[in-house]
């Protein structure tokens, strides 16, 4: 190619005449411009990588993010063993160990009474006299009449004695002799009634002093000085045995037999503050009311110090055995038209729906009779929503659920 040609093109010949010192400085700059192309290009592709890889960095960690807030996390409890027994506090009404109304045997007017209400009496002491003044006649006569008939039983008895001696001379016949014998044996057959007519009213002539049946206090008189007694029922005193009293209770049916004889209860009464009284359990009525579905329960209260009084309304704590139940808290349940549920997280991190039998409230917890397992794992506060195979995470300690969802 000419010279001319290469200078149409723009392109430089070296030139031979051309400085040597020119010649270097141009190559040197050609080897820098090349060197510095090279270093631009090459921090390009570091800037490119670096964005490429930071782009790669954010999708994933917007994937991870993406994945940990698309899981639904959930609390979850496990069902405990109900070691400690439960209190259970009834309402009650003191009464008298034995209470009895005192009444007249015998008719007649009121002469005295000698004891009064809050009188303390012991068994025997003569609470009131009677006057009987037809009792008093009555007696009277039985025994003038028992008199007659023992003269005439003795003057049978005689007859008959001397009829026996008549007959073994053949004085007189055998049928004679039976006559007189069954006239001495009705004689004294009427003894035996006239006898037995006066004890009666010498029995009934004791009664005109009313006395204390058993040692106790007198709650009530209903009679004073002149009234008339008559034999309609009606009570002169009601005593009532203050030491031990008696408290009864209605046990509902769900701790019915939880309820034993011997066990120790706490009777307490609102208007005596700070001071509470130690009693047993008696006895139970041993079977259930169909009425209130309540066993009746009698509870032993001793009372020496004469404290507490019958008719007294209390509060009696009843200390019941541990049952070693299954309970689960409150917000577990799910209550659905199916019955009551819990949902149970398994192993691979899915639900199930479970049926439980219900037993005793106990407020926080509930205690469930079947349907769950010591070691089955219950979701708290379950969405009604929840559903047999949906999968959950079950949130770490410290970790408020849900993260996503109501669950």
């Amino acid at each position: 190619m000419t010279e001319q040609r290469h200078a149409a093109l723009g392109i430089h010949t070296p030139d031979a005449n051309a400085d040597p010192h020119e010649q270097l400085k141009r190559g040197q700059i050609a080897r820098r411009t090349r060197i510095l192309t090279v270093i631009v290009l090459v921090l390009l592709a570091v800037g490119a990588g670096r964005t490429i890889v930071g782009r790669m960095a954010n999708a994933k960690s917007l994937e991870a993010g993406t994945a940990e807030r698309a899981k639904v996390y959930v609390k979850t409890a496990q069902p405990k063993v109900n070691e400690a027994g439960q209190t259970l506090a009834l309402p009650g009404t003191l009464q008298g160990f034995v209470q009895s109304p005192i009444a007249a045997r015998a008719a007649g007017y009121l002469r005295r009474w000698t004891k009064d209400i809050g009188s303390r009496v012991e068994k025997g002491e003569v609470l009131a006299e009677i006057e009987t003044p037809e009792i008093d006649q009555q007696l009277t006569q039985a025994v003038a009449a028992r008199e007659q008939t023992a003269s005439s039983m003795e003057l049978a008895r005689s007859t008959v004695e001397r009829w026996e001696g008549l007959r073994k001379k053949d004085v007189v016949s055998q049928q004679d002799l039976d006559e007189k014998r069954s006239t001495a044996a009705q004689a004294k057959a009427n003894l035996a009634a006239a006898d037995a007519n006066v004890q009666r009213l010498r029995q009934l002539e004791s009664f005109k002093r009313v006395v204390a049946p058993f040692s106790g206090v007198i709650t009530r008189r209903n009679v004073d000085v002149g009234d008339l007694i008559d034999l309609s029922g009606k009570p002169l005193f009601t005593l009532s045995q203050t030491d031990p009293l008696r408290v009864y209770v209605n046990v509902p049916q769900s701790y019915a037999q939880l309820v034993k004889p011997g066990q120790p209860v706490v009777v307490t009464q609102g208007e005596l503050r700070g001071q509470s009284f130690k009693g047993t359990v008696a006895r139970t009525a041993a079977s259930i009311d169909t009425n209130t579905r309540t066993m009746q329960v009698e509870i032993a209260l001793p009372n020496k110090e004469g404290t507490l009084m019958p008719g007294a309304y209390v509060q009696v704590s009843l200390p019941l055995q541990a049952t070693q139940s299954l309970l689960v808290p409150t917000n577990a349940l799910l209550f659905r038209g199916e019955g009551s549920r819990v949902a149970l997280v398994d192993k691979a991190g899915k639900v199930k729906l479970r049926a439980v039998t219900l037993g005793r409230n106990y407020g926080e917890s509930v205690e469930v009779i079947d349907g769950v397992t010591r070691t089955d794992v219950l979701v708290l506060n379950p969405s009604d929503s929840l559903a047999d195979g949906d999968e959950v995470a079950v949130a770490p300690a410290g970790k408020d659920a849900p993260a996503k969802g109501p669950l």
